[in-house]
This record gives C-alpha cells, structure tokens and sequence, in this order.
C-alpha cells in the first residue's frame, strides 16, 4: 500500500502547534485555494470520533467524501480515516513529537489506495502521489507561516473580533486564522442571512440599521464589507452600489461603535491602493495625495466615513490594500483560465505598474494592525516588489508553465471593459508599503514567483516524501 509522509521541524512547542489543529479554522486554512472543498456536515469532534462530510468538485464532478476521526491523544496524534468517497482506502495520521527547546516535528502520514482497485492503481497511482506531495507541500508550509504570523503579531488572547465581509475571499481567510489563534470572530451579517450562527451580528447597510447591542464585548473590529468592483462595465447603477455599499457601511458601522461603552479599542476598514490613481513610475507611499478617477473618488469617501469612530478614541487603520492574489477568487481567480489555456499575455503598453499583495499577507497585516498599538491611519497593503504588468506576466506565465504571447491592446480593454477596464487593467501604481515595514511587518511572500508558485500548488522542488 502507498504511503506518503511529509516533516516539518517548527520553531514552537508542542502544545501550541497541536492546539492549531483542533480549532475551528484548522480545516478552512489547510485546505489548498486551487481544490473547490466545502465542509457539507460535521458532527462530532476529532476526540470523540466526529465525522465530516465534504463536497469535493473537480472539473464538472462532484463528490463526496464521508471521514471519520478513529484516534486522538493529545499532543501526539489523530487519525482520520475515509468511511465514503475518491479512494480506495486512506488513513491519514497526524502525528507530534517534542524536539525540546520549545521545538516540534510535524509528521503526516497518509496510508491510500487508489479507486477501482488494480486498475486504478495502474493508471492513477503516480497522478494521485503527486497530488499529495503538492497537497502537504502547501499545507506544512501554510502551518509554518500561521503559526509564525501568530507569534509576530500576537493579540490579546481570547480576544473577540468583529469582522464585517467574513465570507468573502480575505474574510474569510482572517476569519480561519484568528480562530486557529484561539480567537473569537463574530461575522456581522445581513438580517435574515444564516451566516455566522449564534455569532453573528445582525446589520443592514441598505436600510442603515445594525443592532448595537449585539456589539457589547467586541475587543476589534475589522470592517471588509463591500460590493464588489469587478464586473464587465460600470453601468451607473453599479457605481452607486459600490460608493454606497463603502460610504454608507463605513459610516454605519463607525457611528455605532462611537456610541459604545465601552468601545473596540481598534477598527481595521479596508480601503484601496486605488485611493492614489494612476501614477506611471512615481514611488507612491502612504504620505502621497489621492488621485483622480473614480476609484480614487470611492476611497477618499470610504476613509473619511471611519471619522466618527476615529475621533471617538478608537484607533484607526485604513488598510489601502493592493491586487490580492489567491485563485479562489480577486484578479488571479479570474486571470488563471486564460493564461492555462496559453491566451494570456500583457495588457495594453505592460508598462502600467500592479501592486499586489499574496492573501496571506493581507490577513497577516491585519493581524499586524490590531496587534500594534501605535500603529494609525493609513497603511498600504502591498508587496514591497511591485511590478509592471509584462513582467507579472511573465511571471505567471512561467509558474503554470504556459507561453504569454497573446497581447490585449488597451483600446481592447476600454472597448470590453469601459472605465472599469481603464481603471483596473490600463492604468495602475507603483506602490511600496513603507508603514507596514516601518512599523514592523515582515512579508512572507515578497516575491511574485513565490507567491504564486504557493497559491497554485507549483513547488519547485516538488515537495514531500512518496512511499
């Protein structure tokens, strides 16, 4: 029978890393962003033979993986084996050993046969080992990176965040990290929504109502809600949802929490690199003014909307952030279709600058901002390496390993796209996050090829042992 089995040596005791692995965000951030998995039932817990139930998609095929928790003892081991589903047989042993010093070894061991017996082993052993060394290639990696960010960046513990947009692609990720620090997040979700359970915190920015007192106790909040920019063109009617949704919610959402006894000690409101507008190769900073455009237009009303909050006391971070790149969704999600299929290629003159930032470092800058209490206004969310638009190219042309010859002419884009194409696409900035580094960030994908190379599963060296 196969075996695979992936180590990893990490810098912190045993009962922090195994802790890491019982909470709630566990799953949602070992779960590689290229595979489509949704938790579909849980019962139980991992000490006392829980089950889950997952929806697995794969092209047009969707399936159904039934795994039961078999063994548990603490800071050693738990196993989960397949009752249901893809494989033949697997039984996945997570085990921890002590190295001493505040050190321990991480040691997946994973036992598999593939379906359909002898035929399948014939025809898709070697597909399927190789898949589970770029699966626990991420995951120890990501592991690794989370519980550092923990450690950097360390807030109060048991603290409870509230986090507005926690179902979107950045939500929901911070939601998962906070909660594998043992933190507490309560989404604030529209009236009617079944999001967030018991947790959630009922608001409308629409009808302008919020329940305040559902707010009582909360140490943070980070506000992310937003209709989204992206879409074929700006009709009027999707210019006024997105001002609206930004204007209105921030405004919403920091008078509330001005009218608190007591009252969150930080927000985080997200806003936009777009704030500075188009800037050919000018070094743009946080001291540099707003731009012009519509973009520049909505940040400059989202920001000024946290003043009732920042002039009642409570520190204010308004989080400018850049092209967040994860292929669940954002710019890449969008991108990776064509560049697979080899149609992808620079856009326009490729001279416009894009300032992107790997998700997570967008949420360990999050995590940064509330755990830094000197730490105000505005702060870029950006890669300290931005790049012009045929070099990123390039860049994510090598990574899927496909060619990028195929140019979009910017009359193109402006003629699918309109002002939304234009703004997005055409023009851009070359931004740098002099804050964040002053103030003691330290990125851990500053490099484009590294970044991307984790988020689609591409590892260079390949990744974890076969057996």
């Amino acid at each position: 029978m196969p075996v695979h089995h992936q180590r990893s040596e990490l810098d912190h005791p045993i009962e922090e890393v195994f802790a890491w692995h019982t909470r709630p965000g566990a799953f949602d951030r070992l779960t590689p962003p290229w595979e489509s998995v949704e938790v579909l039932e849980r019962t139980g817990e991992m000490w006392d033979g829980g089950k889950v139930v997952l929806g697995l998609r794969k092209g047009p095929a969707q399936l159904k993986w039934v795994v039961k928790h078999t063994a548990f003892e603490e800071n050693v081991l738990f196993r989960d084996e397949q009752v249901s589903g893809p494989f033949g047989k697997w039984v996945h042993s997570h085990r921890f050993s002590d190295l001493g010093g505040g050190r321990t070894l991480m040691h997946d061991e994973v036992e598999w046969e593939a379906p359909l017996g002898a035929l399948g082993n014939t025809f898709g052993a070697g597909f399927i080992a190789s898949e589970l060394r770029r699966l626990f290639a991420f995951r120890h990696r990501r592991l690794a990176n989370d519980l550092e960010l923990l450690r950097r960046y360390p807030l109060t513990p048991g603290m409870t965040v509230a986090v507005s947009g926690a179902s979107g692609l950045v939500g929901t990720a911070l939601t998962a990290l906070l909660s594998t620090g043992g933190h507490r997040v309560r989404p604030l979700v529209r009236r009617g929504s079944s999001g967030g359970g018991g947790d959630g915190i009922a608001w409308d920015p629409t009808d302008g109502t919020i329940d305040e007192g559902a707010l009582a106790g909360v140490d943070a909040v980070v506000h992310l809600a937003g209709e989204s920019i992206a879409g074929l063109r700006w009709t009027p009617e999707k210019k006024r949802r997105i001002m609206d949704s930004r204007a209105k919610g921030t405004l919403l959402l920091s008078e509330a929490l001005a009218r608190m006894s007591p009252r969150p000690a930080v927000l985080v409101s997200a806003s936009g690199a777009d704030y500075y507008g188009a800037r050919g190769n000018e070094v743009v900073t946080e001291d540099a003014p707003s731009g012009t455009g519509f973009l520049a237009e909505v940040c400059r009303a989202w920001e000024g909307a946290t003043e009732p909050a920042r002039r009642a006391g409570i520190r204010t971070v308004l989080l400018r952030s850049g092209m967040v790149l994860s292929p669940k969704g954002g710019a890449l999600g969008q991108m990776l279709l064509p560049f697979k299929l080899g149609v992808g290629g620079r856009i326009a003159s490729g001279r416009q600058y894009w300032s992107w930032i790997d998700l997570d470092d967008e949420v360990g800058l999050i995590l940064h901002a509330l755990a830094t209490p000197g730490l105000a206004g505005p702060m870029n969310a950006v890669s300290p390496e931005p790049l012009p638009n045929a070099a990123f190219t390039d860049v994510l042309g090598r990574v899927v390993g496909r060619p990028t010859l195929i140019p979009l002419p910017g009359l193109a884009v402006r003629t699918l796209f309109g002002e939304m194409g234009q703004s997005l696409l055409v023009e851009g900035a070359r931004i740098v996050p002099r804050k964040a580094i002053a103030s003691g960030y330290s990125f851990l994908f500053p490099d484009l090829e590294d970044s991307l190379r984790h988020q689609l599963g591409k590892p260079e060296d390949g990744g974890g042992e076969g057996g």
